[in-house]
């Protein structure tokens, strides 16, 4: 499992001009996954999005967690974070999950977030052609893989 998360002031997500999901200060995640991904990659990175300490204390400092601020969450499931350009100039998405796979990753990965979280986690809809807006806070954009957890 792969995810860039970005902290920002807002963020949402359009389908069809339609806002589906919405937050304001908190964290973007776009979340991509992989055939191999198990219950243990999404428990890991669930707990580890909520738990990062990357807002800052009242000294300034990036020392709370966007459970402690109380921010929200946006996640969009987001497959292109396997592409491989490793051949040519046209992405691959061979290392991507196949919607029937993803698609109950994703729905469980976003429920172990609110339950991490211990409120509702924005979403988009999965498949869509979606559009994300956000307004990056920092800006602070991190990327982790449950593969490579480093």
């Amino acid at each position: 499992m792969r995810v860039v998360i970005q902290r920002v002031k807002e963020a949402s997500v359009a389908v069809d001009g339609e806002i589906c999901g919405k937050i304001g200060s908190g964290l973007l995640v776009l979340a991509g996954f992989e055939e191999a991904d198990t219950a243990a990659d999404l428990d890991w990175m669930a707990g580890k999005i909520v738990r990062s300490r990357i807002f800052s204390d009242a000294d300034g400092v990036m020392n709370c967690s966007v459970q402690e601020v109380g921010g929200g969450i946006l996640a969009v499931s987001q497959f292109t974070l396997y592409a491989s350009l490793k051949k040519g100039n046209r992405p691959s998405w061979s290392r991507a999950a196949r919607g029937d796979i993803s698609q109950p990753l994703f729905e469980r990965f976003v429920a172990k977030l609110e339950l991490e979280l211990g409120r509702p986690v924005a979403t988009g809809i999965f498949g869509a052609d979606m559009q994300v807006s956000l307004l990056n806070d920092g800006p602070v954009t991190l990327t982790v893989d449950s593969r490579n957890p480093d």
